[in-house]
């Protein structure tokens, strides 16, 4: 991605970003207008999804990309707080992108149906917000043969968990057999866990995008909503 300088954004974006821009290790290292110029690719815009958009969003992506193949329902609103119940029956990509437009029409967003492998190539960065291992696995072996780190995150019952994968420490790697006995679907979800752990994803987009901090490459956070207790684990 060809990286903009300062002058090149705008006097209303330098007002509309005036605060990450007030974070010394955030404004130091150009990181609003690396993230100006990123394209990023969200599959699935449910609990973990949403979250993300918004965020992404407010921050400031240059190019958004959404893609999902669902349409809202009346069971997704308790915790895919993207949606309203006008909403039910729309296609969530096209809802959500007309959100993030609304949140920031600095950013340009597109809507896409069920997830192409082809499509990594086209971004920066994938962020993988799907609820099954098929689509996750799909996403994975997409990254690891366009060589590039994704960020990705579950979440079920009173759990969730997220970390960044890539080439030197894929999905496969941490979770080798499928197993789809822990979804929503099957066990529920509390409305806040998939939120909360969106949000955390959202983070290390911007931490990869922008070339700040450490990213949980190698490491998985788990969090148990009963206890409020994250715990960070190493793989290998």
């Amino acid at each position: 991605m060809s990286l903009p300088s300062r002058s090149e954004l705008s006097r209303a974006e330098l007002r509309r970003y005036s605060r990450p821009l007030l974070v010394p290790e955030w404004a130091e290292s150009d990181a609003q207008e690396r993230l100006k110029a990123s394209r990023v690719l969200l599959v699935g815009v449910g609990g973990l999804g949403g979250p993300v958009v918004q965020q992404l969003a407010g921050a400031g992506v240059g190019h958004l990309c959404v893609a999902d193949p669902d349409t809202v329902s009346l069971s997704n609103l308790h915790r895919q707080t993207l949606f309203s119940t006008a909403d039910v029956g729309r296609a969530k990509a096209e809802v959500a992108c007309a959100r993030a437009q609304d949140i920031n029409p600095f950013v340009q967003v597109e809507a896409r149906g069920a997830f192409c492998a082809e499509w990594v190539r086209e971004f920066d960065l994938t962020v993988d917000a799907t609820d099954n291992f098929d689509s996750r696995y799909a996403i994975a072996d997409a990254c690891l043969a366009a060589g590039q780190r994704w960020v990705w995150g579950a979440a079920s019952g009173t759990s969730g968990m997220l970390s960044v994968f890539g080439p030197e420490l894929g999905l496969r790697d941490v979770f080798p057999v499928p197993d789809d006995s822990q979804s929503c679907a099957e066990v529920g979800v509390l409305g806040p866990v998939p939120n909360l752990i969106g949000q955390m994803m959202a983070l290390e987009a911007l931490k990869l995008l922008g070339k700040v901090g450490e990213p949980l490459l190698g490491r998985l956070l788990v969090f148990d909503a009963l206890s409020g207790l994250p715990r960070i684990l190493k793989l290998r």
